[in-house]
């Protein structure tokens, strides 16, 4: 617990001008994952204070309702995916991904544009109460201290994917990590080619060719 009460005293700092410079990705685990913990993983990561990373695991669900978790909590009831697992740092804890114009209360932290990652119960809550589907609810997540992202993604842990909304709340999860890795693999396979491509044939699309 106090680990986790440090964590959501670092990201209340977050600022939403660090999550512009930076911006959220979607990392798409190494096929050479053989823990069950990261294996065929899809986690979505963003900037904390002081160069940490925060983030779930997007592809996850579990077979438990919100209404399962909280019955005598009857907003609930309303919301209607199951509640995926987010990662393995504070496991008994919910967190909720939000999609939403401003923030959904406070210690909410920006991911991107129209995104936020809610740790506080009564943000949480909050959110439940108003806007109940308009959100993905985690239990647990995933953490990275400075720099540790960096060094694993370096390694060629994880490849590295912009973060659109439609993927981060995409209903159907499955076969996501090998979509995924799939487009990983021609994005590289065209900058592989791209490179090797002699320059004298690297012309842009406008380049005069009236001289003849």
């Amino acid at each position: 617990m106090k680990f986790l009460r440090a964590l959501l005293l670092a990201i209340a700092g977050f600022s939403g001008a660090a999550a512009a410079q930076e911006g959220a990705m979607i990392l798409v685990a190494n096929p050479a994952f053989r823990d069950l913990e990261w294996r065929q993983t899809v986690i979505i990561a963003a900037p904390a204070p002081n160069g940490a990373h925060v983030g779930v695991i997007l592809n996850r669900p579990t077979r438990r309702s919100l209404a399962s978790l909280f019955p005598e909590h009857a907003p609930s009831k309303k919301v209607v995916d199951p509640v995926y697992y987010g990662g393995p740092f504070s496991r008994s804890a919910l967190v909720a991904l939000v999609h939403a114009d401003h923030s959904p209360g406070s210690g909410a932290v920006p991911v991107m544009k129209d995104v936020y990652l809610a740790f506080p119960a009564k943000t949480i809550d909050h959110v439940i109460e108003t806007t109940p589907n308009e959100a993905r609810y985690f239990v647990g997540f995933v953490q990275w201290l400075p720099g540790e992202l960096r060094s694993e993604i370096d390694r060629g842990l994880w490849a590295v994917l912009d973060a659109d909304i439609e993927m981060v709340f995409r209903k159907d999860t499955d076969g996501l990590w090998e979509e995924l890795l799939q487009s990983t693999r021609r994005i590289r396979a065209d900058l592989h080619l791209h490179a090797r491509r002699p320059l004298a044939t690297r012309q842009p699309a406008h380049a005069d060719r009236s001289a003849a």
